[in-house]
């Protein structure tokens, strides 16, 4: 765990999105043809466009363990999930619209969501082997994390390290990683989450 003042983290829910602004955001920014960020490309933009496709896809099709909705529905109190990403990320596009999901069960959870390059100094409190990888999840209650989560689930992390060690291309990359996903339909995610609630 990460020592984040109460103060700290006040600032970054009260400036971060609900879920649907955000994939307002990204459906705006699609249509123009650009991602999130200063970093404009012709590939960030057309990651951006696909990721929205699967967000609004899992959003509907995820299905959520019984179990897991009962240990959201038993939160009683107050708990913001912060969760930082960008619109170019695959893994948050995968992910993201699980955590909404359980998120909408109990009106104690709220889930909020901030621009990784707009949010260095918080990001950098929550590196994944000394690099900015995204999404990440962290629960606030009472002012103070409780758990964090991601970039990806465990079992993909290490299938992410053992294909970088392979030296696979970033298309052959991708690839697997949306494959793995495809399959597993947030599964693992899931599992994990049962863990740390």
């Amino acid at each position: 765990m990460t020592t984040n003042t109460k103060n700290e983290f006040e600032t970054y829910i009260r400036k971060g999105m609900k879920y649907n602004e955000y994939v307002a955001v990204i459906s705006d920014l699609v249509s123009e043809g650009r991602t999130t960020g200063e970093t404009q490309s012709d590939e960030l933009a057309a990651y951006t466009k696909l990721n929205l496709q699967r967000m609004e896809r899992i959003y509907k099709t995820v299905v959520l363990f019984p179990e897991l909705v009962a240990k959201i529905n038993a939160i009683h109190e107050p708990q913001t999930w912060l969760c930082i990403t960008e619109g170019w990320c695959g893994d948050a596009a995968q992910n993201l619209p699980v955590f909404a999901r359980l998120a909408e069960l109990n009106p104690l959870v709220t889930m909020r969501i901030v621009l990784r390059d707009e949010n260095l100094e918080l990001m950098d409190k929550y590196l994944t082997n000394g690099g900015r990888s995204i999404p990440k999840i962290i629960a606030i209650e009472a002012g103070y994390e409780k758990w964090n989560w991601g970039p990806r689930p465990a079992t993909l992390q290490e299938k992410y390290i053992a294909f970088k060690q392979k030296n696979f291309s970033h298309d052959d990359l991708v690839k697997e990683l949306h494959t793995w996903y495809a399959h597993n339909k947030g599964t693992d995610t899931q599992k994990e989450l049962m863990q740390l609630i």
